[in-house]
């Protein structure tokens, strides 16, 4: 593995810990810190549908999810290359007081120490009782 690939890897999961903090107490600050002011995000679906650019509308998001969402994950499988992280994780939790389960693989795009690019996909395992 490279040196950049390494570096790469060690700062996107960092950035996961917090994705995983903000997830599971709605506390986003850690994670917006390691974004960049042109970062960018694409989210597959709702109000947040599309690309966004701009650490900004990135606090909106997520201030967004703070208030729909609390979750529990799993982590399953991590793949990388110089540039990009993907993480495949099972979560489970409650939107907007609803239960549910989610299978889930985000990726973090990375430039030097910071997060620069995030994308979400999403597939439902049902909502449990």
């Amino acid at each position: 593995m490279s040196q950049q690939s390494e570096n790469t890897l060690k700062v996107a999961h960092q950035a996961f810990e917090h994705f995983q903090h903000g997830l599971a107490t709605g506390e986003w600050n850690q994670f917006l810190d390691v974004l960049t002011e042109d970062f960018s995000f694409w989210f597959p679906i709702g109000k947040y549908h599309g690309l966004h650019q701009g650490k900004e509308k990135a606090r909106e998001f997520f201030q967004y999810i703070a208030e729909s969402l609390r979750g529990e994950l799993i982590l399953e499988h991590v793949t990388s290359n110089e540039t990009t992280v993907v993480f495949e994780f099972r979560d489970e939790g409650t939107l907007f007081g609803e239960l549910y389960k989610n299978r889930v693989a985000v990726s973090f795009d990375v430039r030097g120490d910071k997060i620069c690019g995030y994308r979400e996909y999403f597939g439902s395992d049902g909502k449990s009782n």
